[in-house]
């Protein structure tokens, strides 16, 4: 088999995970918006983390991972557990708001925000066309986040919105907090420590308003945990075989994934300024993956003449 073979049979296995991540984590938000309803959004982080663990200790078990457990950069873990606790809050909240089409729109910006921070943390250097893109993003996003044209404040003070975009950036710290781990610390350190400490720290921060759970929603929670646990190890080989420019673009079906609950749970269609904001969005999204694609490419050849 040529190494060439190998690298599109790789892509595809890696397509393939991104979509049933992006499949898992959808049906995994959809639940977490059917739970916000009965629960506050810190003990949702911590039910996140809570429910998920069992199922991480065995995966860890029977990878025999346990060794890989011990050297840990606990700075950084304790920097994406808390900033992974105030993210789940804050989806939470947002995802109560707001569809859950609205709510992809406006997270999409995570991406270009990572791009954006890994020039000032790790001294990536970005083309000035990269710029430019981000730019069109935040565009994008302002777009999105206005719900009717009559009247243009109210839409940039909605509160599903600014705590969507808080997730966001959350979520784009912790990645690049991220890519610092995964240079010394293993995958099942990451998994269980993000694990950990939202179901230990969110569970601290939820106890002084903790709702009773209800046994009418223990189907509800296990789906949360099997749904988020199986979505955690599928977008980790979905980046581990592929290359990122080729899986990236693919995290975008979540929109699908999105209008499609919209409709069948609570029967509801994206607004015409959403549909808007989206295809700036994913266009400034996908501009970016084709461009580092490129730069991939010339700097491949270069090495490789």
């Amino acid at each position: 088999m040529t190494s060439a073979t190998q690298h599109a049979q790789g892509n595809l296995r890696s397509i393939v995970n991104m979509m049933l991540a992006v499949m898992f984590f959808s049906l995994m938000d959809a639940v977490l918006k059917t739970l916000s309803a009965h629960y506050p959004p810190l003990q949702m982080a911590c039910l996140r983390g809570a429910t998920s663990l069992p199922l991480v200790l065995a995966w860890i078990q029977w990878r025999g991972g346990w060794h890989r457990l011990r050297r840990l950069r606990w700075s950084l873990h304790l920097l994406r557990g808390g900033l992974g606790i105030v993210m789940l809050s804050l989806f939470t909240l947002g995802v109560r708001e707001l569809p859950l089409s609205a709510t992809y729109t406006l997270f999409f910006i995570a991406p270009m925000l990572i791009t954006a921070l890994s020039v000032l943390v790790l001294k990536e250097r970005v083309p000035k066309a990269h710029w430019w893109a981000i730019a069109a993003g935040f565009g994008g996003v302002l777009v999105a986040l206005q719900p009717s044209g009559e009247d243009l404040q109210a839409g940039f003070i909605t509160i599903g919105g600014a705590a969507i975009l808080g997730a966001a950036l959350c979520y784009a710290v912790a990645a690049v907090a991220g890519r610092l781990l995964s240079r010394t610390d293993s995958s099942e350190s990451m998994i269980l420590s993000g694990m950990a400490f939202m179901s230990l720290g969110g569970g601290l921060l939820a106890a002084p308003g903790w709702v009773p759970l209800s046994m009418e929603h223990a189907g509800l929670l296990l789906a949360l945990a099997i749904t988020g646990f199986l979505g955690q190890l599928t977008i980790n080989e979905a980046f581990r075989h592929g290359q990122a420019s080729a899986v990236a673009p693919f995290e975008y079906t979540a929109l699908a994934w999105g209008v499609a609950l919209d409709w069948l749970i609570w029967q509801t269609l994206p607004e015409a300024h959403t549909w808007f904001g989206a295809a700036i969005i994913i266009g400034s999204g996908l501009y970016l993956v084709r461009r580092e694609k490129r730069i991939s490419e010339v700097h491949a050849n270069a090495e490789h003449p």
